[in-house]
């Protein structure tokens, strides 16, 4: 599940937008922006509307509890350079057990390349089938989003983001 933070966060960086270039469309401080990524505020209600237009989607969606859409594929013209993108790996186990990491897809892209293992990644069970490498080229085919949705027989939920 996505807060409505998180998915500010996620459709800003999409639109290659700072926090700064967003709150200024908006008429509120940069500050109040990070504090909605950051889940320590919510906007106002009456920028929900605005929000959901500037990043071409619903209200909607940036209210439902449901993860950001799964997979975009961005024009040339509007992708990211792979050093301000982050792998998100989120992974839940039927304990309750929560592992979250986030790492600099140009750091991920370069322990590939080198053959240096990541211990997050190389040392995690569920994540052993996902690869990297093909989200790599994914993504710097401009693909970004949820890319990889893994939900096991025993009840383990593993999601691959990247943002």
């Amino acid at each position: 599940m996505s807060s409505i933070g998180t998915k500010v966060a996620f459709y800003r960086k999409a639109k290659g937008m700072t926090q700064e270039e967003l709150a200024e469309k908006l008429g509120v401080s940069a500050q109040a922006v990070s504090k909605w990524e950051n889940d320590i505020a919510c906007p106002d209600i009456q920028l929900l509307v605005p929000l959901s237009k500037l990043f071409g989607t619903t209200t909607d969606e940036l209210l439902s509890a449901d993860s950001v859409k799964s997979v975009q594929l961005l024009p040339e013209n509007e992708r990211h350079d792979i050093k301000d993108l982050t792998l998100k790996v989120i992974v839940d186990s039927k304990d309750g057990d929560k592992v979250r990491i986030n790492l600099p897809m140009e750091l991920v892209k370069v322990a590939l390349e080198i053959g240096l293992k990541i211990p997050q990644i190389t040392n995690n069970e569920q994540l052993k089938g996902i690869d990297f490498k093909q989200i790599i080229s994914m993504v710097e085919s401009g693909v970004i989003g949820k890319l990889v949705e893994i939900e096991s027989a025993d009840g383990e939920i593993v999601n691959v983001v990247v943002e």
